[in-house]
């Protein structure tokens, strides 16, 4: 049982969360609906927060910019092998920060339990404006 827990909090084993949303492709100003999927891992964990970024990756610049963010905090259990869902709910910004053509978007989450352990998901969006001078053709990413 010790050695799950220490293997958990190196990130093995443990809970993981899945960003799930109805599309990929949306418009500027757009409300998205979605759900985070948790599925338990090893052993029972203390869930924290979960924390889920919406990042502009300029690949002319090579950054990535955070341009919103959406926190949850909970004091909730994941119990082993036990899956949850919690509704994700967020409104797009009506305008974009200035960037080169075809930037590319994301929602990176993360799960924070009290140990201080991680999970983390990834999920590539298409953001489409009506200046099509700075927005020619949105790229989805992998």
């Amino acid at each position: 049982m010790m050695l799950q827990k220490y293997m958990c909090m190196l990130g093995i084993g443990s809970a993981k969360i899945d960003l799930v949303l109805p599309k990929y492709e949306f418009t500027v100003g757009e409300n998205i609906e979605g759900q985070f999927n948790i599925a338990g891992g090893f052993i029972s964990q203390p869930l924290k927060r979960i924390e889920c970024d919406l990042i502009m990756h300029c690949e002319k610049r090579e950054i990535d910019e955070v341009i919103g963010s959406s926190t949850i905090l909970t004091s909730k259990i994941i119990k082993p092998k036990q899956t949850q869902s919690i509704t994700f709910s967020y409104q797009l910004p009506e305008e974009l920060p200035e960037t080169s053509v075809n930037p590319q978007f994301k929602f990176r989450t993360r799960l924070i339990f009290h140990e201080g352990v991680k999970s983390a998901d990834t999920d590539n969006i298409v953001i489409k404006t009506n200046d099509p001078e700075v927005y020619k053709s949105p790229v989805r990413i992998n």
